[in-house]
């Protein structure tokens, strides 16, 4: 595959839609969230002990998150019956994208550019969106964190809700 693999998008930009099915069976589309934030988080592999941190602070967050209008979502080509496994096993309250198809995964640059790893099922890069309520990125993280992501993520929501966004992008 000669493909070339989409750059990050940036503050500014506007969160390419889509429409996925989640570990629930149910089909969830970006734009419906409109109005909300969102907080899309791109993760190599359920069942791995960096993605299960990840998502394990994400949902040790969720109260706060929630209480400061987010949505959380994760997404990866893993199945929909190993994100349900996944979210079953470590009491995940929100929605796991599944993206076999790598259509999210590409439209967002999170795809991993090494095919070795694709070809072990590691070919989605960890990185993180904050969409803000009008569908436009407000702050991206390009190489994601596993520990102490969620609490980087929920202070960022919460100075975009007061108004202060950093001086910089991230």
């Amino acid at each position: 595959m000669n493909q070339a693999h989409a750059l990050p998008l940036k503050p500014g930009d506007p969160a390419p839609d889509f429409r996925a099915p989640t570990q629930t069976g149910e089909t969830l589309a970006l734009a419906d969230l409109r109005g909300r934030y969102v907080v899309l988080y791109f993760y190599p592999k359920d069942h791995t002990p960096g993605c299960t941190l990840e998502a394990c602070g994400f949902r040790d967050r969720w109260p706060a998150l929630q209480a400061a209008g987010a949505v959380v979502l994760g997404v990866n080509a893993d199945s929909p019956q190993s994100h349900e496994r996944f979210a079953r096993r470590f009491r995940l309250p929100f929605p796991l994208l599944a993206d076999p198809e790598r259509r999210i995964i590409r439209a967002y640059g999170a795809e991993n550019p090494n095919p070795l790893l694709r070809w072990l099922g590691l070919g989605t890069r960890r990185i993180t969106y904050l969409i803000g309520p009008d569908g436009r990125i407000v702050e991206v993280w390009p190489r994601a964190g596993t520990a102490g992501h969620a609490a980087e993520v929920l202070a960022a929501l919460e100075r975009h809700r007061s108004g202060h966004p950093p001086a910089a992008a991230s």
